[in-house]
Order: structure tokens, then C-alpha cells, then sequence
């Protein structure tokens, strides 16, 4: 047993070379889905923003809410030293992505530059919850934040966008669930109404849903309690609440995925983990990848800018985590293209041959060839297996006799062919 490890909920992300126990220590893995997320982003116009690992708390108290477990259970939470004063400044370590992309905004003032910002993030999350298959104390996010535009033609955008990055991964079969949360004033005629409803079986309800009661009744609904759920069958429909505004905005967006051939269920329970959502919510799913079925959630946020500061913004957005993706996929047995070696490995045989690998490795690199070079003095069969292992195209070998000579032996790692190739022009033939 190593005497330092890995803290409990994190994990590793190592290079190519050898077989990983899962796709999400892979890190050709990861390369390959950063690159897929780019592509898409790109083709839907929408930029990468980068923000700090920490926060200040009262931000993801503010915009996630003070009722949710995020919040109440999951923040990591410290304090910077006590100043002369006795004063220190108090920070989170990021819980989620969709505040900290919104701070950025209204901070540097994003919404003068163009009056529709479309932003992504690669973000590492930060979550004190029970490690479980899927779920990790320090994981990765992807998300969309699309800023400025309060129609539900964004929305459709959003929506498609998610839906045709898990294409793009090759995960066929999803299941896209939509509903409307309404607006916050809809939404509390709502919440009273199911209260008044759930008071009566309390005793009977988890206690989790028994702190949500008091908290924020609507993720009651989110309750994973079988006798929750059994209980909430009955209880009010947020649908029959909404307002004409609201009940519009769904429609037309409905209408909007019919066009772009988008299937949805109407999902009218369906309710995200955060305070802050209005009108749209849904969540993409997919049968075929167990029980964590959930890839990806999002929705509505038009007043969540304005409340940590900035001016009045509608936005919407969706984020999904990037190792329950990962494990997905490798559930599904995805095809992933693999991730290339060096064009050169560099097989040197005697001393002169070692000292001439140096300006011969330098000039192979300044020419723009990939190369490495073995280091350990190894036989010609342990050097010919690396090349193999690290995937390298060709092995070339340098020994003194042919160093001499001016010509180098080149291997094809693939089909075992093997050429003498002048010096002068193994520029040209790797290139080739």
C-alpha cells in the first residue's frame, strides 16, 4: 500500500500506455470528449469561459439557494487567516458551474460586448457526498450558459445542443424529459398548494423530504424514496398552476423541438436540484447505460443574473458531468477513436548512436515529426516493444555501424517492414 493516495471521491487521470480499470483514468479518453465538446460548441457558436476553483460563499448561497443540499450538505467551505482586524474572507470551492460562469459575466461586464452571449466550461465541481459509482468528491463538468436571449427559440437551441453532443459521443437512444417550473410567482401558488397537500402524510415521508417540506417543497418531487413517491403520485400538478405566460413559452418551445425532429416526454414532476430555475426545466436520459440514467439537466434562469448583481438577464443552460458520461459510454461499449503516438521512436544501438539521438531527436521535432527516443540503454527487443506500447509509426533504428554510414534502419511498427533511409532525407520520408 502506497503511504500517500488519492483523497476519498477523487481519482487519477492518467496517460495512454496500459490497460485503466475504467475510461475515467483514461486520459486519451478525456482528450477524446474535450475535443467532441469543442467541436459542438463551436458549431453552435458558443465560447469557453474559465473560472477560479473558489468562490465566495455568499454567491453560491445566493444564486443555487439556501434550502438546497447542495447548499445545506455538500458545500466544501473555508475561511481565508484573520486579518489585523479579526476580518476573513469566506470561500467555497465550486459546487456547481452555472454561478461562477454568471459572476464572470456580470463582473467584467460581458453584455456590453453583445447583447447574446453564448458561453461553455470545462470546470472541475467540488461536492462533500457519499463516493458511489458515478459520483465523486471532486468531478468534472461540462455546461452551456446562453445569456441574454428570453425566447423559447434559445431554449430549442440549448436543448438540441446537449442532444446532439450525445450523438456526437455516440450514445443513440436518449430520452429527453421537459417540463415548466413556471414563473417564481406560479411556482409559489404551486409550492403552497403542495404543501398543503403533503402536511398530512409527513410522518410517513423520509426525512429528507420532511426538511425539504420546510425548505423548498418543490424537491420534494425529486425525492428518490419509493414511499415519497408513492405518496406524491396524488399530489397537485405544477401544469395546472402555470400562468398564460409561462403555458406559452412551453408550447412554443414544444412546437420548436417538433421541428428539429427532438423527441421529449412531458414530464410534469420533473424539478432541478436549484432554486433559480423558471419556465423551462428537462433532463436528458439515456436506457441504456443502468440505473444512473441521467446524463445531463438543465433550464430557465431569467432572474438569477439580476440576483447576484448584474442587470436584468434572461439565460439558460444545462451541465452534465463529465465521468458519469465517461462510464457511460464505456458501458455502452462506445467506439472512441484511439489516440495516436509519436511518427518516431528513436532506437539507439551504442554510445556514438546514443550521443548522436540528441541532434538527431531536435531536428526531427524542429521540423514538426513527433519523436521520442528510448533512455534506458535496453535491448533491441525491450525497445522495439515500446515503440509498440507507446503506438509510435515507426521505430528507427541508429546504430554506430549505420551512423557511420549516414543511414538509419526504419521500422514500420505496423506491418514489420523495415527500410535504410539516408539521414539526409529521414525528414522526408517520416514525413511522407
Amino acid at each position: 500500500m502506497p503511504k500517500y493516495v488519492a483523497p476519498k471521491g477523487t481519482h487519477d487521470i492518467l496517460p495512454a500506455g496500459r490497460d485503466r480499470s475504467s475510461w475515467v483514468e483514461d486520459i486519451a479518453k478525456w482528450h477524446w470528449f474535450e475535443g467532441v465538446v469543442r467541436d459542438v460548441a463551436r458549431l453552435y457558436g458558443y465560447e469557453e469561459v474559465r473560472t477560479p476553483a473558489f468562490e465566495q460563499t455568499d454567491l453560491f448561497h445566493r444564486a443555487v439557494g439556501e434550502g438546497t443540499d447542495i447548499v445545506t450538505k455538500e458545500m466544501y467551505d473555508f475561511a481565508t487567516k484573520a486579518d489585523k482586524d479579526g476580518k476573513s474572507d469566506h470561500y467555497t470551492l465550486r459546487p456547481e458551474g452555472t454561478a461562477p460562469a454568471l459572476r464572470a459575466y456580470v463582473e467584467n461586464r460581458l453584455y456590453i460586448d453583445k447583447p447574446v452571449n453564448k458561453l461553455y466550461y470545462l470546470s472541475s465541481i467540488f461536492r462533500y457526498e457519499r463516493p458511489t459509482k458515478g459520483r465523486y468528491r471532486q468531478h468534472h463538468q461540462f455546461g452551456v450558459e446562453a445569456l441574454g436571449a428570453g425566447g423559447p427559440e434559445i431554449d430549442a437551441e440549448v436543448i438540441n445542443l446537449a442532444v446532439t453532443f450525445f450523438r456526437r459521443l455516440g450514445i443513440a437512444r436518449l430520452t429527453l424529459k421537459i417540463n415548466s417550473v413556471g414563473t417564481v410567482e406560479s411556482r409559489g401558488r404551486y409550492i403552497a398548494a403542495l404543501r398543503e397537500f403533503a402536511e398530512p402524510f409527513l410522518a410517513d415521508m423520509s426525512d429528507d423530504n420532511r426538511r425539504r417540506y420546510e425548505t423548498n417543497a418543490l424537491r420534494m418531487l425529486d425525492s428518490k424514496s419509493e414511499r415519497d413517491q408513492q405518496i406524491l403520485a396524488s399530489a397537485p400538478l405544477l401544469s395546472d398552476f402555470l400562468d398564460d405566460e409561462s403555458r406559452s413559452h412551453h408550447d412554443t418551445l414544444l412546437g420548436y423541438l417538433d421541428d428539429l425532429g427532438v423527441t421529449y416526454e412531458a414530464d410534469p414532476r420533473l424539478v432541478r436540484g436549484f432554486d433559480y430555475y423558471v419556465k423551462t426545466a428537462f433532463e436528458v436520459q439515456s436506457p441504456d447505460v443502468g440505473a444512473q440514467s441521467a446524463l445531463a439537466g438543465g433550464g430557465r434562469y431569467d432572474r438569477l443574473v439580476e440576483s447576484i448583481g448584474g442587470p436584468p438577464t434572461p439565460g439558460i443552460g444545462f451541465g452534465l458531468g463529465i465521468e458519469r458520461t465517461l462510464l457511460a459510454l464505456e458501458t455502452l461499449k462506445a467506439s472512441v477513436p484511439q489516440s495516436a503516438g509519436p511518427t518516431a521512436f528513436l532506437c539507439p544501438i551504442g554510445d556514438a548512436a546514443r550521443k548522436a539521438c540528441v541532434p538527431l531527436l531536435a531536428e526531427l521535432r524542429g521540423a514538426g515529426i513527433s519523436a521520442d527516443v528510448d533512455y534506458t540503454g535496453r535491448r533491441m527487443k525491450g525497445m522495439l516493444e515500446q515503440a509498440d506500447a507507446i503506438r509510435a509509426r515507426y521505430a528507427v533504428i541508429v546504430g554506430d555501424e549505420e551512423l557511420a554510414g549516414g543511414v538509419v534502419n526504419v521500422r514500420d511498427v505496423i506491418t514489420k517492414s523495415q527500410e535504410v533511409v539516408p539521414l539526409l532525407t529521414l525528414v522526408d520520408r517520416l514525413s511522407g
